[in-house]
């Protein structure tokens, strides 16, 4: 029965670390798009010739600049809406093991979304739970699970890296 328990977990974390996965390949299709924007922006020069095509001319750019803002702040709300939705995935970047043995249930920074938040956590608070998760001291079947083949300097640089995550997060 635990093994059945322990495959169901581990089969659900895996199906959460696919959908993080998908937000990050979301994020980083929306980050190209406003590099391909910015490359691409139109820059209008007047032709001060003539009086009244200067009087023209000016008014049509105040209006391309005033629709070009518009149209930047609108993708920027959408970049903003896809960063909240994905969990604000690129807020600090983060080791490939910590992405997938812990990022989907612990957030990709630590935030925790179904596993506790780690963020705030030592390095030897965290070393001290993996080691009992792994023994069996501490009784949880997704951690033991995903722990029970990482050997002792995996999780010596998991929790190391936990332990950073604070400072990380300020620092930004």
């Amino acid at each position: 029965m635990k093994h059945i328990i322990a495959g169901i977990t581990t089969l659900l974390a895996l199906g959460a670390m696919f959908l993080v996965f998908q937000s990050d390949k979301e994020v980083d299709k929306l980050s190209h798009i406003n590099k391909f924007i910015a490359k691409t922006e139109i820059k209008v020069k007047l032709d001060n010739s003539q009086q009244q095509r200067e009087q023209t001319t000016e008014t049509d750019a105040k209006s391309i600049d005033a629709e070009q803002k518009q149209k930047q702040k609108e993708l920027d709300d959408k970049l903003q809406a896809l960063k909240n939705k994905a969990g604000n995935v690129a807020g600090f970047k983060v080791s490939s093991l910590y992405r997938q043995k812990c990022s989907s249930c612990h957030g990709v920074n630590g935030e925790g979304i179904i596993g506790p938040k780690l963020i705030g956590d030592s390095a030897e608070k965290v070393y001290s739970a993996l080691v009992d998760f792994k023994s069996g001291k501490r009784k949880n079947y997704v951690m033991y699970g995903l722990l029970s083949k990482m050997d002792d300097g995996q999780l010596k640089s998991l929790s190391d890296e936990i332990g950073t995550f604070e400072q990380k997060k300020n620092a930004q």
